[in-house]
């Protein structure tokens, strides 16, 4: 990759609007303007579990959640206790390994998503007042590819015999920003 100061001028304009989007979508003051909006307490990393866990049907480990999520699952599982605490996730049996428990969304938690998604995309057509639907189109299309190549290449980094026999483009369970409306980064 061409370091900052020969990237080619498209690449350099969208690593600089990038960092800005980044800070104005991961100051704490902004998500909870969100959440209260919604009428919800969450962390902004909560949100994302309670994404990969509305996705995952029949729940999950804790173990695969880290994974998708990125993290360490200690940290996962810190984040599951307090979820648990306020009914917005549950612990169930595992159907396949009587050992094991899978985390589940709870109806709380599906709700909490729904507020959440729709007072976002409130402030985001505000935000987009004024620009073309051909454009909002293509603007998902380019940056779902972006994180596609940016969570591939992440994983392989990371622990390339661990993801090497994943389908190429696979997020590997990272929430589809498409479908999540949600635009906080954890």
């Amino acid at each position: 990759m061409p370091d900052a100061d020969t990237a080619p001028e498209p690449t350099a304009a969208l690593e600089k609007m990038l960092a800005l989007l980044s800070y104005l979508l991961t100051r704490s003051q902004a998500h909870d303007q969100q959440i209260s909006q919604a009428g919800v307490t969450a962390r902004r990393s909560d949100v994302y579990l309670l994404l990969a866990l509305d996705k995952s049907e029949g729940g999950s480990r804790v173990g695969d959640l880290a994974d998708r999520l990125m993290v360490e699952p200690s940290h996962v599982t810190r984040q599951i206790a307090r979820l648990q605490a306020q009914r917005l996730v549950e612990r169930t049996p595992d159907p396949l390994d009587g050992r094991a428990r899978r985390v589940v969304i709870t109806a709380e938690g599906t709700a909490l998503l729904t507020q959440l998604h729709r007072a976002n995309r409130d402030s985001l057509q505000r935000a987009l007042h004024g620009v073309e639907e051909r454009d909002i189109a293509t603007t998902v299309d380019v940056l779902q590819r972006l994180v596609d190549g940016y969570v591939r290449r992440v994983r392989t980094q990371a622990l390339p015999e661990q993801y090497e026999a994943r389908a190429p483009g696979a997020t590997g369970g990272v929430p589809d920003q498409r479908a999540s409306g949600v635009q906080e980064a954890g």
